[in-house]
């Protein structure tokens, strides 16, 4: 049979059909006009046109974004030589910690590349390589020797032996520089200093001196009597000078260390700036500001006669074992011996950043003509923000894979990478299908595959339809209600199975079965005392009771009340031999009074309201276990509910796609039941769905991932449809990941260093997008308030444990255990502050998450400076991890707060028929209502 399909003009702000309307009487669009023969259709020209431009449009704001990101700014000039260069052989792998150490060859062929800029070089240790005097005097290069002191007597001994040893064989050096900052960091004092000066100075030739920054020189003056020339240190970074003033404020340290000394040469030992690393107060890093500082200095200096070395000529990775990350980042040259920049013409922040723009592109361009091919009915809003968000995500993901090429990374670097890279994916994979629902739902006219009530059928020929109502352990008045609307149906040719399983009190089912034996023989109870397969054991248990002339199955929850149409006005769809299930929405009753209960009502509505539209599209929907109608003939043919996944319902409708059937959703509300009880029954329905739905994954991963009578279609919104739940999981270990690492930083900021902040701004940004595309299309989509929107994702925050819980333990476990979902009035606990303790057992893990995580921002904001724009960034992912937990503090303490009164509610609970509904009414008072 034909579809009925809802016209757009007519989707009410639900995304279906207006109430009331029948779809046969809304009038079918008017068709295209046909081409004329011999001219082409100008609507069939302008539409590819139009989406070709729309797709180079977005390239060039690709391209343009990267460009704009790495600008070329302006930076001094320099032609000439530079006057000297601080240099360290080691490469990128080797290390003086490890015992590491290059080749003479590589050493030989550092100094060759360097005497092509600088005709002097300044060393720090003259044993670890005492090689390098000979192949420096090999290159023609002059040699300022270092002779590195500590307290090791041996070391200094075998440095000033391998010092007057080159002395001897070569003629490279011309003055040495003893010791490098040792009274900075304490190694000596003034007296032990001067002491290893003089005596060093007695057995030498050459001038000798020793190195510290400007201050020290300032505060001990009596230490230039034992130096034959001055050598300081000017380093704006550490001293928290920006940038931008940096080399001005250094030029007036020098100045006045010269005015203090003036009959000693002064020789800036140490000048430069990291091209990378955390900001030091208000120094930033970045290849732009190095290149400028470097480049305005070398300007300022040139024909001044400054005696100077860079600092320094080769990145050294090792560094940061002793000065954190920023040791490794302050060579003109990468570790790989390539120039970081040129001394003419503008400087960028990166080199490569077109051809990076270019992948991104290349990465995307396939996806979106892809998404322009097979989404070309969608609205022009809707495809610009998917071509947005596609070619953000390749840019993202180039960025992400080239980014440890740009960095040096410790095996701290590494770790924190290990564990954000999974992280992003994932979150990438998330803000791609969110944002493809989000383009489809939120601007009106994209539905296409929209389903409305039907005409009822003529009496004559309505199919059979066998009803089956599963319970356990239910409140008997609420199971009752529930029977009482079913006899209601605005329909003949129905019969309705009670099965109540594994229900040991006898004053939970014997009240149902007395009140279904006053009803006629359409009407059947049947008591289980003992039976496996939980639900689902149930329901195949009522197929064998079934009538045999049901053409239909349909299924009801215990709490449901169903509206008298229900049947009469969705059966009709199964005259399509093609369609196995006709599914309408869950919805409740009962919820006004209680904030929490509201909150969990519009949290269910936006699923029900957004996502299940969203899947409709594509005949993709969930099937869920009320509100239910499957094809007899499909479940016998294809095998029963099954009783090995606790989400049995959604498991059979993937088995009826996978077979070939086609599903229907009709968007309004045929029944409505009762929220879960308490916040704890709302997360253990929830994990027990994210549970199931890990078992569904694993019992069809071969029809899901690979290729299937499934579509594709469909195989993305089962997959898509869960990533948000794997988020969850990957949530909580990246969450016990981050208090484990932060204890690192905070312990031993030797081994742990903050991550990156290039690591953890995408992270904040899609935080930021993720809450950003939830609310707004709830406010399109769900007809709450804005208090609704936030409550709901409040409550949908609160769920993320028990869901990763839920999907772990569905990844690791073969068997499920169905845990039925509290529904209903519940009874008051005692009293006491140990019962109320009690109460918040459910909610004690997140508990101790949440004091872990603010106990980690705690640790950060004392051990870091406050203006540190890494550790903010840190405290500012670990409070965005925090949040979930705080939602689930809230959400079991609002769900205790009691019933507002029923005069301060603006409209009473009533039924699908418009009468007042009492969850507390008898079976007795029931029974006279009919």
């Amino acid at each position: 049979m034909k579809q009925e399909i809802a016209a757009t003009p007519n989707e009410t702000l639900s995304g279906i059909p207006a109430p009331g309307i029948p779809v046969s009487a809304i009038p079918a669009p008017e068709p295209l006009a046909p081409a004329v023969a011999g001219r082409a259709n100008p609507r069939r020209m302008i539409r590819p046109t139009l989406s070709w431009l729309l797709v180079a449009l977005i390239v060039c704001v690709n391209i343009s974004v990267w460009r704009a990101g790495h600008p070329q700014l302006p930076a001094a000039d320099f032609e000439g030589t530079i006057s000297g260069l601080a240099y360290n052989a080691f490469g990128r792998y080797d290390s003086p910690i490890t015992k590491t150490y290059p080749t003479a060859a590589q050493i030989e062929g550092d100094l060759s590349l360097l005497a092509g800029n600088t005709r002097r070089i300044r060393t720090y240790s003259s044993a670890e390589f005492p090689e390098l005097p000979a192949l420096a005097e090999r290159q023609g290069l002059k040699l300022t020797a270092g002779v590195w002191l500590d307290r090791r007597t041996e070391n200094v001994t075998l440095e000033i032996s391998a010092l007057r040893k080159a002395l001897r064989d070569t003629r490279s050096i011309e003055r040495v520089i003893a010791g490098n900052e040792t009274l900075l960091h304490n190694v000596f004092t003034v007296k032990e200093l001067t002491q290893q000066l003089d005596a060093l100075r007695a057995q030498v030739r050459v001038p000798v001196s020793t190195a510290e920054p400007w201050h020290v020189w300032l505060r001990y003056p009596e230490l230039a009597k034992h130096v034959d020339f001055i050598t300081v240190h000017l380093l704006p970074y550490w001293e928290g000078v920006p940038g931008a003033v940096a080399m001005k404020y250094a030029m007036q340290r020098y100045e006045e260390v010269k005015k203090a000394f003036p009959n000693k040469h002064i020789l800036i030992g140490e000048i430069g700036w990291p091209s990378q690393g955390d900001r030091y107060d208000g120094a930033y890093t970045s290849p732009e500001i190095q290149a400028q500082f470097i480049r305005e200095f070398l300007a300022h200096n040139k024909g001044q006669h400054i005696d100077y070395f860079l600092m320094e000529a080769i990145d050294q990775p090792w560094k940061t074992a002793n000065e954190g990350r920023v040791g490794a980042y302050w060579g003109i040259f990468h570790s790989d011996r390539t120039p970081k920049f040129e001394l003419l013409g503008p400087v960028e922040s990166d080199p490569q950043w077109f051809q990076k723009s270019m992948l991104a592109t290349l990465l995307a361009l396939p996806l979106m003509i892809m998404f322009m091919r097979r989404f070309r009915h969608l609205r022009w809003p809707s495809k610009l923000m998917m071509l947005v968000t596609i070619q953000a995500v390749s840019s993202l993901a180039v960025w992400m894979v080239a980014l440890p090429f740009d960095l040096y990374l410790r095996w701290s670097d590494w770790l924190a990478l290990c564990v954000l890279a999974p992280t992003l994916s994932i979150m990438s994979a998330i803000l791609l299908s969110q944002a493809f629902e989000f383009a489809e739902m939120f601007w009106r006219g994209n539905l296409q595959r929209v389903y409305a009530p039907r005409a009822p059928e003529p009496i004559g020929t309505q199919p059979f339809v066998s009803i089956h109502l599963a319970c356990c352990n239910e409140p008997p008045e609420m199971v009752i209600a529930t029977i009482a609307s079913i006899e209601r149906l605005n329909y003949a040719n129905f019969e309705l199975l009670v099965i109540d399983n594994n229900t040991k009190d006898e004053a939970r089912w014997q009240p149902v079965r007395d009140y279904m034996a006053r009803l006629d023989q359409r009407f059947r109870f049947f008591h289980l005392p003992s039976w496996p397969g939980f639900k689902a054991g149930a329901l195949n248990y009522a197929l064998t009771e079934v009538d045999a002339r049901a053409e239909v199955i349909a299924v009801v929850d215990a709490d449901y009340v169903v509206n008298s149409r229900w049947l009469a006005s969705l059966v009709g769809y199964f005259n399509d031999p093609n369609v196995a299930v006709v599914q309408s929405p869950q919805a409740h009753r009962g919820w006004s009074r209680q904030i929490f209960h509201r909150m969990m009502n519009w949290e269910f509505e936006g699923f029900f309201r957004i996502g299940m539209h969203h899947r409709n599209e594509r005949d993709a929907i969930i099937q869920h276990g009320t509100m239910t109608m499957i094809r007899a003939g499909a479940l016998r043919e294809h095998g029963q509910w099954s009783e090995w996944c606790i989400c049995e319902d959604s498991e059979l409708g993937l088995r009826m796609m996978h077979a070939g059937y086609s599903t229907v959703y009709c968007g309004e509300v045929m029944g409505e039941g009762l929220t879960p009880n308490s916040f704890e029954a709302f997360k253990k329905q929830r994990r027990r769905w994210a549970l199931g739905a890990m078992q569904i994954m694993k019992g069809h991963w071969r029809s899901l991932f690979f290729a299937s009578e499934l579509t594709r279609a469909q195989r993305y919104h089962f997959v898509s449809g869960w990533l948000s739940w794997f988020g969850d999981a990957l949530h909580l270990i990246f969450a016990l990941g981050a208090m484990v690492y932060t204890i690192g930083i905070i312990a031993a900021p030797h081994l742990f260093s903050l991550p990156i902040m290039l690591f953890m701004a995408p992270l904040v940004v899609f935080f930021f997008c993720k809450a950003m595309f939830g609310p707004l299309l709830y406010l399109r989509r769900v007809p709450g308030t804005l208090g609704d929107a936030i409550g709901a994702a409040i409550a949908g925050m609160a769920l993320s444990h028990g869901i990763a819980l839920g999907v772990l333990s569905g990844l690791t476990q073969k068997k499920g255990v169905f845990e039925i979902t509290g529904k209903g009035k519940v009874t008051a606990s005692a009293s006491g502050w140990l019962n109320k303790l009690n109460q918040y057992q459910a909610v004690r893990e997140e508990a101790f998450l949440l004091l872990g995580l603010l106990s980690c921002i705690l640790g950060i904001a004392i051990s870091r400076k406050g203006n540190h724009v890494e550790s903010a960034l840190w405290m500012t992912v670990l409070a965005l991890q925090a949040i979930p937990y705080m939602a689930t503090l809230l959400c079991s303490w609002l769900s205790r707060l009691p019933d507002t009164p029923a005069s301060e509610v603006r409209a009473p609970a009533r039924d699908l028929e418009g009468q007042e509904v009492s969850l507390l009414a008898s079976p007795v008072q029931i029974a006279n209502a009919q």
